[in-house]
This record gives structure tokens, sequence and C-alpha cells, in this order.
């Protein structure tokens, strides 16, 4: 027997929120975004006029200007998104328990074993999720049912807004084939100026396609598409809290004016790894690897990455780790306009891969005074807020290693 997946996405999420308590604004062109003085930013959601005009989700703002000049700007409040989220999902928790959140604005429901519960029609299911959200909430959600998550999702995307889009075994081929390539889970940019150099522009040729050489261009994540536009995909719903081991920690930005000294790049570095390190340790994990994002003034993106000797949650180790990477990467004088440092490998325990040499015993030591120096700062941002406290850096050498 299939499965019974639904995949249920807010409309226009932001805005539409925002325009809860703006209705006068619902006929105007009006976008969420970013600070408008900053260089990073962005348009984060859009209403409908809006959208007709051209104006797209992630670009700047002033481009979006551009397409519709009276266009509206709001500011964002992401804890009332949060706020009206959870509250979402515990309206679709009423129809089945296994209900995964993805994003703060869309989620899958596996109704499989509720579905007679509610009359055995997924269809009608979906209708009744739409109109109990629209009279509950004042918001409007579209709705893919299938017999998996991926087809769900493009179920969901494939018509907007306020819509229920049924994806089943007798007209899967005919919907998701023909659809761009671009449109399926996990497909970014990258992957898809890939496929389209070897001819691969639809859903319906990825499923066409040779494996091997999908995996010889995109390694696991071929065979992993391929397997998805063939209507094969069988992950499982997972609740909130049986969510997947995270995969990596990363916080990147955008600088106010690009940077070309060695001195700045590295103090960027430090106050992202310091993030970074602060957020593993906050969930009791660790990374054995760390990732640096590099983008300059052309836009142009350089990515290296280490493995490291042990696993660690340690500002010291991940920034040091970072500094190598960037040295390696980064030619003065490029201007750098954002970084980011990433942790990979995450564990739930510290596993240490380091060989111990003569000094090993003396190494151990500075790690234990590094963790118990990292952990006061902890408890001083606690009790006083993440900027009560930070590491310094002086030209790439950080400040009170072994002080």
């Amino acid at each position: 027997m299939d499965r019974v997946i639904l995949h249920c996405d807010l409309n226009s999420f932001f805005a539409s929120v925002e325009l809860l308590s703006h209705p006068d604004l619902r006929d105007i062109p009006t976008a969420v975004c970013g600070d408008p003085t900053s260089r990073h930013g962005i348009i984060l959601a859009k209403n409908e006029p809006a959208k007709k005009l051209g104006v797209k989700t992630a670009e700047t703002i002033w481009q979006a200007r551009k397409k519709a000049p009276g266009l509206v700007l709001l500011p964002p409040h992401h804890g009332l998104y949060r706020e009206y989220s959870k509250k979402i999902n515990e309206l679709y928790g009423h129809y089945t328990d296994l209900v995964e959140p993805f994003g703060v604005d869309e989620s899958w429901l596996d109704i499989t074993g509720s579905l007679h519960l509610f009359g055995g029609d997924p269809r009608a299911v979906a209708d009744d999720i739409r109109r109990r959200v629209k009279e509950k909430f004042g918001l409007t959600v579209s709705v893919g049912v299938s017999f998996n998550k991926i087809f769900a999702k493009l179920g969901s995307d494939y018509k907007k807004p306020d819509a229920t889009t049924v994806i089943d075994r007798n007209n899967w081929q005919d919907i998701v084939w023909p659809l761009p390539v671009g449109d399926l889970l996990f497909v970014g940019r990258a992957a898809r100026e890939i496929l389209h150099g070897i001819g691969v522009d639809t859903i319906g040729q990825l499923a066409a396609a040779e494996v091997d050489t999908l995996e010889t261009m995109l390694g696991k994540l071929g065979w992993q598409l391929h397997q998805y536009a063939n209507g094969l995909d069988n992950s499982p719903v997972r609740p909130q809290h049986q969510q997947e081991m995270v995969k990596s920690v990363g916080n990147g930005t955008t600088f106010p004016q690009n940077l070309t000294r060695w001195g700045e790049i590295c103090s960027g570095l430090s106050v992202l790894s310091d993030s970074v390190a602060m957020r593993l340790r906050r969930h009791g994990l660790y990374c054995g690897g760390v990732q640096v994002t590099i983008r300059d003034a052309q836009f142009k993106t350089i990515t290296r990455q280490k493995r490291l000797d042990e696993s660690t949650h340690l500002m010291k180790d991940i920034y040091e780790a970072a500094m190598e990477l960037t040295r390696a990467a980064w030619k003065a004088p490029t201007p750098v306009r954002m970084l980011t440092v990433t942790a990979l490998h995450i564990t739930d325990a510290a596993e240490s891969y380091q060989q111990l040499d003569l000094l090993g015993a003396q190494q151990s030591q500075r790690s234990e005074k590094q963790e118990k120096l990292e952990q006061a700062m902890d408890a001083i941002r606690g009790k006083f807020g993440k900027d009560a406290i930070a590491f310094g850096s002086n030209g790439g050498k950080q400040i009170g290693w072994d002080d």
C-alpha cells in the first residue's frame, strides 16, 4: 500500500503574516526585507501584487525596486513568524502525529495511518487543512499530495496560492517529468548548471540519464537525484523530536565594506568561528572538520574545507583551521565581500583521532584550559547577553590562548 504524504507550504508566509496587521497593503506591491541601508538587504518575501511585477525572493532591494518603483518595504518580525509556525503545526497535528517541519513555513505530514479517520480521501483532507488554516489564521497554504515526500513538495509548488495538487501513481510522470530539473528538491544552481552541461534540463531527462554519469558528475547526490526523479524516494516523515542528526553548523556574514587586509579578514573569521563554536557547545555537539566560503566583490565564490586531527567545539581550533584555509585560498588585496565558517562532520561526542606525541600531555592541558575559558565565556553571555564578551584578534594571532 502506498503512503499518503502531504506537503503544506504557507503562501508568501512572511508577507502574509505582516499583511494581517496592514490589510490596506494587500493590493499594493509589498515586500518584507532586511535592512534597506545594508549591502546584504534582500527580499525575504513578497505579496502577490509584487510577485506579478517580477519581484523575487532573495534578490537585492535595489533590484526589486527597479521592477516595482513603488514597492512598500516592511521589516521582518521573526519571532511572530515562529509563533504562527508553531500554532499551524499544532493544527497539522490534529490530522497525524507524523509532522515534519521543513523551515518555518513548510511541513510534511504522513497521514497514511490516520486517513480513514477523515473519510479516506487525501484531496479532501488537504482541502480541509487549507480551509482551517484560512479560517483560523487568515493565511493561505498550498498542499501537495503524493506517495513520497519529494513529489508531495513538487505538488505544493505546482499551483499557488491556496491550491491542492495530487500527484499519484496514475499521473506522476505526466506532471513531474516535464518540470525543470531545478524544481526538484536539492537541485541548486551549481547542480543545475552541471546537469545542463550533460543535456539534462527536465526531471524526465534526469530520470532517463545514466546513473554512472550522474555519480561521476555529482557524486552521491547524482544517485539520489536519479532516485527522486523516478519516484523512488522512501524517506520517512520524521516528527520534530526525531529529526536527523545535524550535519553542519555554520555562520556567515556580508560585510558593510569589502575587506582587503589580512587583519580585517582574521577579525571576521574570529567572530564567525566564535559563533559556530558557541552553537556547537550549546547543543552538546563536536565537529571533525571546518569549511570556509569566501565571496569577493564580483560575487566569485571559493569554498575550501579540511578534516581536523581531533573533534572539537572550541573556537580556538575552528578559528585556526579557518585561518589556514583562508590564507591558502585568498590572494591579497582581493576584496572580500562575504565570509562563512562552517563546522562539518558533526558528532554528539568528542572522538579523538589525534596520535599523541611527546607534547601530547602539554596539548591536553592547553585544551582543558581553553575549554574552561570558553565555557566561562558562555556563562557570561548567558547572564549578560551574547555581546557581553568576545575574543580579540590581532593580525591573525588570537589574543589570550595561553594567558
